[in-house]
């Protein structure tokens, strides 16, 4: 039976170009079926006249109004009650789909969840993670990178809880390392938000290695990293920033050295392997853990490939029940953490 995602149409910058075209390409590869939530003519049009739609489990849901990139996140939610964000997150609640995707305003996406949706119990303020490639081939989990700007230690303790948990049930690593990040190693370092957070984390029971600091993000030595979302979100964009210009520089300098033809042909095939590896648009989006349902957020600029795998994800959160997990280990904090599952069990890709 194929898993029902419910996909804002109109988020992304470019809407709903991208959200088509990823509908298509997630329905045809995955085992999943699409609710594109926005104008219903204008979905039904678009996707009668697209040459790859025929056949494939694709269809719009009415919503009247857009919620835009630039209006304010409380605002939007309490003026546009027929959003697309709205009606896409009341179809999860509902029960007529498995999980939402959207690639628009983040605030507003953030505080539509937690409205119409709610938090699990024991969360008191949802999380939102970023997968980044490391140089060892594994993927860390980086949380909270923009949900919470100010955060208490028993926000990051959660943060960590819920970070394990997805990163043990969606990569299969049956103990991944946790790491809180900090400005040294030593338990002692950083600021008051981080040494009490520490005290708690180290009390939990799953694999905490302490402190590790920002060169830990890429390197391997940590799987689960936990920090507010001031400074994950400055970690984020940082890191977005620092791939575009590694790939320009990278190419640039391909450009300059390569003569001969054979030459430049392995160098090209090396640098599309190398961008493929740090493209965004492979890791899909990045989950709000902590409220009552699957929710994925995804960049305002979005290419198909991007929204195909965000809606992977979604279906993957929501075939792992990634929400009851989270709501039974933080009622059993003293408790031994539920075992790892099946590798064997499930029917889509493993990495993100």
């Amino acid at each position: 039976m194929s898993t029902v995602i419910a996909l804002d149409a109109m988020g992304s910058d470019k809407a709903p170009k991208p959200e088509i075209e990823g509908a298509i390409l997630a329905a045809r590869n995955y085992n999943v079926e699409v609710l594109l939530v926005g104008p219903e003519q204008q979905l039904a049009s678009l996707l009668a006249d697209h040459p790859t739609a025929a056949g494939v489990p694709v269809r719009p849901v009415n919503a009247t109004e857009v919620v835009g990139m630039n209006e304010k996140a409380a605002q939007a939610v309490r003026a546009k009650k027929d959003s697309s964000m709205r009606v896409g997150l009341r179809l999860v609640r509902d029960g007529k789909a498995a999980g939402f995707v959207s690639a628009g305003n983040t605030g507003a996406v953030m505080a539509t969840a937690k409205m119409v949706l709610g938090t699990v119990r024991g969360v008191d303020r949802p999380g939102l993670a970023a997968i980044f490639p490391t140089a060892a081939g594994t993927a860390a989990l980086l949380l909270d990178v923009g949900a919470n700007v100010d955060s208490k230690p028993q926000n990051l303790e959660q943060f960590a809880v819920m970070g394990e948990i997805y990163y043990r049930s969606i990569l299969r690593n049956p103990k991944p390392r946790v790491g809180l990040l900090s400005i040294g190693e030593e338990e002692s370092k950083g600021n008051e938000l981080t040494r009490e957070a520490y005290k708690l984390l180290k009390q939990l029971p799953f694999n905490f290695i302490g402190n590790v600091e920002g060169r830990d993000l890429y390197n391997g030595k940590v799987d689960v990293i936990v920090c507010d979302g001031f400074v994950g979100n400055v970690a984020l964009k940082i890191s977005e920033g620092m791939v575009e210009a590694v790939r320009f520089l990278l190419k640039e300098s391909l450009r300059a050295t390569i003569t001969r033809q054979v030459g430049f042909l392995l160098s090209r095939r090396a640098f599309d392997d190398f961008k493929k590896r740090l493209d965004y648009s492979e890791y899909g989006g990045a989950p709000l853990l902590g409220v009552k349902g699957v929710c994925i957020v995804g960049h305002g600029s979005s290419n198909a490939n991007a929204i195909k795998n965000a809606i992977r994800v979604a279906a993957e959160g929501a075939r792992y029940n990634i929400n009851a997990k989270i709501e039974q280990e933080l009622a059993r904090p003293h408790s031994q953490p539920l075992p790892p599952e099946d590798a064997a069990s499930p029917d889509l890709p493993t990495s993100l």
